[in-house]
Protein backbone atom coordinates (compact mmCIF):
# COMPACT_ATOMS: atom_id res chain seq x y z
CA UNK A 1 0.00 0.00 0.00
CA UNK A 2 2.67 2.56 0.91
CA UNK A 3 4.79 1.97 -2.44
CA UNK A 4 1.25 2.19 -4.20
CA UNK A 5 1.10 5.87 -2.57
CA UNK A 6 4.56 7.02 -3.02
CA UNK A 7 4.82 5.59 -6.74
CA UNK A 8 1.21 7.35 -7.51
CA UNK A 9 2.53 10.98 -5.38
CA UNK A 10 6.27 10.55 -4.98
CA UNK A 11 5.49 14.13 -3.45
CA UNK A 12 4.85 12.27 -0.03
CA UNK A 13 7.91 11.21 0.29
CA UNK A 14 9.13 14.95 0.24
CA UNK A 15 6.24 15.69 2.77
CA UNK A 16 7.73 13.05 5.21
CA UNK A 17 10.80 14.35 4.74
CA UNK A 18 10.03 17.77 5.55
CA UNK A 19 8.26 16.12 8.74
CA UNK A 20 12.08 14.82 10.10
CA UNK A 21 14.42 17.74 11.90
CA UNK A 22 17.07 18.29 9.25
CA UNK A 23 20.75 19.20 10.29
CA UNK A 24 21.03 21.32 7.45
CA UNK A 25 18.22 22.74 5.84
CA UNK A 26 20.14 22.79 2.30
CA UNK A 27 19.49 19.06 2.60
CA UNK A 28 15.45 19.40 1.56
CA UNK A 29 16.91 21.45 -1.77
CA UNK A 30 19.43 18.94 -2.37
CA UNK A 31 17.23 15.65 -1.83
CA UNK A 32 14.41 16.97 -4.32
CA UNK A 33 17.18 18.55 -7.41
CA UNK A 34 18.69 15.17 -7.07
CA UNK A 35 15.44 13.75 -7.76
CA UNK A 36 14.80 15.87 -10.51
CA UNK A 37 18.05 15.18 -12.11
CA UNK A 38 18.35 11.76 -11.30
CA UNK A 39 14.82 10.97 -13.25
CA UNK A 40 15.56 12.98 -16.07
CA UNK A 41 18.86 11.36 -17.02
CA UNK A 42 20.45 14.66 -15.65
CA UNK A 43 24.40 14.65 -16.52
CA UNK A 44 26.39 12.23 -13.57
CA UNK A 45 28.89 14.83 -13.72
CA UNK A 46 26.30 17.85 -12.52
CA UNK A 47 27.32 19.00 -8.38
CA UNK A 48 23.91 18.80 -7.19
CA UNK A 49 22.56 15.21 -8.26
CA UNK A 50 22.98 12.27 -5.01
CA UNK A 51 25.63 9.85 -4.95
CA UNK A 52 24.45 7.74 -2.14
CA UNK A 53 22.13 7.05 0.46
CA UNK A 54 24.07 6.08 3.89
CA UNK A 55 21.78 4.91 6.79
CA UNK A 56 22.98 4.60 10.49
CA UNK A 57 20.48 4.07 12.95
CA UNK A 58 18.47 1.62 14.59
CA UNK A 59 15.89 -1.22 13.77
CA UNK A 60 13.95 1.65 11.87
CA UNK A 61 16.14 1.60 9.15
CA UNK A 62 18.18 -1.67 9.80
CA UNK A 63 17.45 -3.62 6.32
CA UNK A 64 19.34 -6.79 7.80
CA UNK A 65 22.56 -6.18 9.70
CA UNK A 66 21.58 -8.26 12.27
CA UNK A 67 21.32 -11.31 10.44
CA UNK A 68 24.89 -10.92 10.39
CA UNK A 69 25.24 -10.72 14.51
CA UNK A 70 24.93 -12.75 17.36
CA UNK A 71 22.07 -11.31 18.58
CA UNK A 72 18.19 -12.13 19.17
CA UNK A 73 17.16 -8.83 17.94
CA UNK A 74 16.25 -10.15 14.24
CA UNK A 75 13.31 -9.96 11.39
CA UNK A 76 14.50 -12.87 8.74
CA UNK A 77 11.38 -14.98 9.53
CA UNK A 78 7.66 -14.00 8.20
CA UNK A 79 5.31 -12.53 8.41
CA UNK A 80 8.27 -9.96 8.26
CA UNK A 81 8.74 -9.12 4.18
CA UNK A 82 5.32 -10.65 3.18
CA UNK A 83 4.45 -7.34 0.90
CA UNK A 84 7.87 -7.48 -0.79
CA UNK A 85 7.78 -8.62 -4.59
CA UNK A 86 9.36 -12.37 -3.35
CA UNK A 87 7.13 -12.30 -0.16
CA UNK A 88 10.48 -13.14 1.81
CA UNK A 89 11.94 -11.57 4.79
CA UNK A 90 14.96 -9.54 4.71
CA UNK A 91 16.51 -8.53 7.74
CA UNK A 92 13.86 -5.17 7.80
CA UNK A 93 11.39 -4.45 10.42
CA UNK A 94 8.29 -4.10 8.63
CA UNK A 95 6.29 -6.02 5.94
CA UNK A 96 7.86 -4.56 2.87
CA UNK A 97 10.63 -1.43 2.33
CA UNK A 98 11.95 0.95 5.23
CA UNK A 99 11.94 4.97 4.36
CA UNK A 100 15.54 5.25 3.48
CA UNK A 101 14.41 2.80 0.74
CA UNK A 102 11.80 4.69 -0.28
CA UNK A 103 14.26 7.52 -0.06
CA UNK A 104 16.86 5.93 -2.29
CA UNK A 105 14.51 5.25 -4.59
CA UNK A 106 12.69 8.89 -4.47
CA UNK A 107 16.47 10.34 -5.62
CA UNK A 108 16.55 7.53 -8.28
CA UNK A 109 19.52 5.31 -6.82
CA UNK A 110 18.29 2.00 -6.10
CA UNK A 111 14.80 1.03 -4.51
CA UNK A 112 16.49 -1.16 -1.54
CA UNK A 113 19.29 -0.28 0.28
CA UNK A 114 21.45 -3.09 1.24
CA UNK A 115 22.71 -4.01 4.64
CA UNK A 116 26.80 -3.13 4.73
CA UNK A 117 27.57 -6.59 6.67
CA UNK A 118 26.56 -8.11 3.97
CA UNK A 119 29.59 -9.89 2.50
CA UNK A 120 28.15 -10.53 -1.39
CA UNK A 121 27.90 -6.41 -1.77
CA UNK A 122 29.03 -5.36 -5.14
CA UNK A 123 31.12 -1.84 -5.33
CA UNK A 124 28.15 -1.00 -7.28
CA UNK A 125 25.94 -0.96 -4.24
CA UNK A 126 28.66 -0.40 -2.45
CA UNK A 127 28.86 3.12 -4.15
CA UNK A 128 24.80 3.86 -4.21
CA UNK A 129 24.94 3.26 -0.78
CA UNK A 130 24.68 1.12 2.06
CA UNK A 131 23.01 0.61 5.73
CA UNK A 132 25.48 0.34 8.74
CA UNK A 133 22.17 0.08 11.25
CA UNK A 134 21.44 -2.58 13.73
CA UNK A 135 17.76 -3.18 15.27
CA UNK A 136 18.31 -2.80 19.29
CA UNK A 137 21.14 -0.08 18.91
CA UNK A 138 20.88 3.60 20.30
CA UNK A 139 23.66 6.08 20.89
CA UNK A 140 23.88 5.23 24.81
CA UNK A 141 26.73 2.49 24.95
CA UNK A 142 25.28 0.28 27.34
CA UNK A 143 22.19 0.16 25.16
CA UNK A 144 22.92 -2.23 22.86
CA UNK A 145 23.34 -6.31 23.58
CA UNK A 146 25.31 -8.07 20.79
CA UNK A 147 24.47 -5.17 18.25
CA UNK A 148 26.36 -2.17 16.85
CA UNK A 149 25.91 0.73 18.77
CA UNK A 150 25.91 4.11 16.82
CA UNK A 151 29.53 4.53 17.39
CA UNK A 152 30.50 1.89 16.42
CA UNK A 153 28.10 1.78 12.90
CA UNK A 154 30.29 5.17 12.37
CA UNK A 155 33.43 2.78 12.82
CA UNK A 156 32.12 0.78 9.49
CA UNK A 157 31.44 3.98 7.77
CA UNK A 158 35.31 4.64 8.37
CA UNK A 159 35.90 1.02 6.82
CA UNK A 160 33.31 2.10 4.08
CA UNK A 161 35.19 5.17 2.96
CA UNK A 162 38.94 3.18 2.44
CA UNK A 163 37.09 0.12 0.23
CA UNK A 164 35.66 2.59 -2.11
CA UNK A 165 39.64 4.58 -1.85
CA UNK A 166 40.76 1.28 -3.01
CA UNK A 167 38.54 1.27 -5.93
CA UNK A 168 38.10 4.94 -7.30
CA UNK A 169 40.87 6.77 -5.29
CA UNK A 170 41.09 9.32 -2.37
CA UNK A 171 40.15 12.10 -4.50
CA UNK A 172 36.83 10.94 -6.12
CA UNK A 173 35.38 9.19 -2.75
CA UNK A 174 35.68 12.25 -1.20
CA UNK A 175 33.59 13.70 -3.23
CA UNK A 176 31.76 10.71 -4.01
CA UNK A 177 30.89 11.43 -0.40
CA UNK A 178 30.11 15.14 -0.53
CA UNK A 179 27.04 14.45 -2.78
CA UNK A 180 25.41 11.79 -0.45
CA UNK A 181 22.95 11.48 1.55
CA UNK A 182 23.16 10.42 5.46
CA UNK A 183 20.66 8.99 7.44
CA UNK A 184 20.28 8.68 11.06
CA UNK A 185 17.23 7.54 12.91
CA UNK A 186 17.96 6.24 16.80
CA UNK A 187 16.99 7.10 20.15
CA UNK A 188 13.93 4.69 20.83
CA UNK A 189 15.98 2.23 22.42
CA UNK A 190 17.75 4.18 24.73
CA UNK A 191 14.97 4.89 26.73
CA UNK A 192 12.78 1.59 26.13
CA UNK A 193 15.35 -0.91 26.35
CA UNK A 194 17.50 0.74 28.16
CA UNK A 195 16.58 3.92 30.73
CA UNK A 196 12.81 2.29 30.96
CA UNK A 197 13.81 -1.14 31.96
CA UNK A 198 17.56 -1.47 33.34
CA UNK A 199 18.19 0.28 36.39
CA UNK A 200 21.70 1.54 36.21
CA UNK A 201 20.96 4.70 34.19
CA UNK A 202 18.03 5.62 36.41
CA UNK A 203 20.26 5.37 39.47
CA UNK A 204 22.78 7.99 37.89
CA UNK A 205 20.04 10.07 35.64
CA UNK A 206 17.32 10.77 37.99
CA UNK A 207 14.98 12.52 35.56
CA UNK A 208 14.23 11.77 32.17
CA UNK A 209 15.75 15.32 30.79
CA UNK A 210 18.79 14.72 32.56
CA UNK A 211 19.12 11.46 30.47
CA UNK A 212 18.04 13.58 27.88
CA UNK A 213 21.03 15.75 27.98
CA UNK A 214 23.27 12.69 28.40
CA UNK A 215 21.79 11.24 24.83
CA UNK A 216 22.47 14.43 23.45
CA UNK A 217 25.34 14.84 23.68
CA UNK A 218 26.22 11.77 22.03
CA UNK A 219 24.66 13.11 19.25
CA UNK A 220 26.61 16.19 19.51
CA UNK A 221 29.46 13.91 19.20
CA UNK A 222 28.19 11.47 16.36
CA UNK A 223 27.57 14.74 14.19
CA UNK A 224 31.08 16.18 15.09
CA UNK A 225 32.48 13.25 13.79
CA UNK A 226 30.46 13.21 10.93
CA UNK A 227 31.26 16.99 9.93
CA UNK A 228 35.10 16.00 9.96
CA UNK A 229 34.73 13.46 7.51
CA UNK A 230 32.89 16.10 5.37
CA UNK A 231 29.69 14.91 5.41
CA UNK A 232 26.98 17.64 4.93
CA UNK A 233 23.95 16.33 4.07
CA UNK A 234 22.25 14.50 7.14
CA UNK A 235 18.66 13.65 7.79
CA UNK A 236 18.59 13.34 11.88
CA UNK A 237 15.75 11.65 12.86
CA UNK A 238 15.49 12.79 17.00
CA UNK A 239 13.51 10.22 19.12
CA UNK A 240 14.69 11.32 22.67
Amino acid sequence: MVDYLINKHPQLLVILILLIFVENPKTIWFISQAQALNKSNGSPTNTTAASAVLVFGDSTVDPGNNNYLPTIFKSNFLPYGRDLANKKPTGRFCNGRLTTDFLASYVGLKDYVPPYLDPSLSMEELMTGVSFASAGSGYDPITPQNVLPVLKQLEYFKEYKKRLESSIGKQETEHHINKAIFVISAGTNDFIVNYFTLPIRRKIYTTLSSYDIFLMEHVKTFLQVKLILRVFHIILIVSL
